[in-house]
């Protein structure tokens, strides 16, 4: 997942709405979201190489999505980070009490930031953590942003998404169609704009956007999710094929 924004007890009908896009290399095999075989519960797209997801919900309400930290040269180390995901998901283990078990063995991991919720008539809770910058952190009511780094560096695509999904919510509706265009910009930030994540100013200029293309890697898929006041989820995904 490569960017994902977030609005959390901001609206009046939806405790919360997320938009993503999960960027992946385009030959890396993946399932597009359904309901698994060997975990019924779990709604989710899944990974087919480390059996894990990037965003998903379990049917008690549950929610998770995850975004890969960009580091010029990445260990590849540890498990699957999609685990982290689907874990979550499996368990019934309470958002803060997971992400703390996660983070006494975060560094097994490559660089990863994760967000968990819980969203029923008991609890209405959000949570993120970060394995570059430990620290399990519950959110406030607000509109985030999260690319490959922490969560609201301002990047100009996760300031630019912000401003717009602010800007349509502010209409008092949820429109659809308006947030997956949203998800579908494909404009790369000014070069002044650009982050420093060592990689290079090319492939800087090709990730900056929020829909990401280039000839081996990019956006597969757009999400948008949300739970209303009664705590009923509607996930919407569009599959993209290069």
């Amino acid at each position: 997942m490569c960017v994902i924004f977030l609005a959390f007890k901001t609206h009046p009908e939806y405790p919360l709405i997320v938009l993503a896009n999960r960027d992946e290399f385009y030959d890396r095999p993946s399932a597009i979201a359904e309901y698994w075989d060997d975990f019924p519960g779990i709604l989710a797209g899944r990974d087919l190489v480390g059996k894990g997801t990037w965003l998903g919900i379990e049917k008690t309400g549950r929610f998770s999505a995850l975004t890969n930290y960009r580091e010029p040269n990445p260990r590849k180390m540890g498990p699957s980070r999609g685990l982290l995901v689907s874990d979550f998901l499996k368990s019934d283990i309470g958002a803060k009490r997971y992400l703390k078990q996660i983070e006494s063995k975060s560094e097994l991991y490559s660089g990863f930031s994760l967000l968990v919720g819980e969203f029923n008539s008991k609890k209405q809770d959000l949570f993120y953590f970060s394995n570059r910058r430990p620290d399990v952190k519950r959110l406030d009511p607000g509109i985030y942003g999260l690319s490959n780094h922490l969560l609201d560096t301002p990047w100009r695509k996760v300031e630019k998404g912000k401003a717009r999904f602010r800007d349509l919510l502010n209409r008092g509706r949820l429109p659809k169609e308006e947030l997956f265009e949203l998800l579908a910009d494909r404009s790369p930030a000014d070069d002044d704009q650009l982050p420093d994540t060592g990689i290079g100013y090319q492939k800087e200029k090709l990730l900056s956007s929020i829909f990401i293309e280039t000839p081996v890697y990019g956006t597969r898929c757009s999400t948008i999710l949300s739970f209303n006041k009664q705590f009923l989820a509607d996930l919407e995904e569009r599959v993209f094929v290069p």
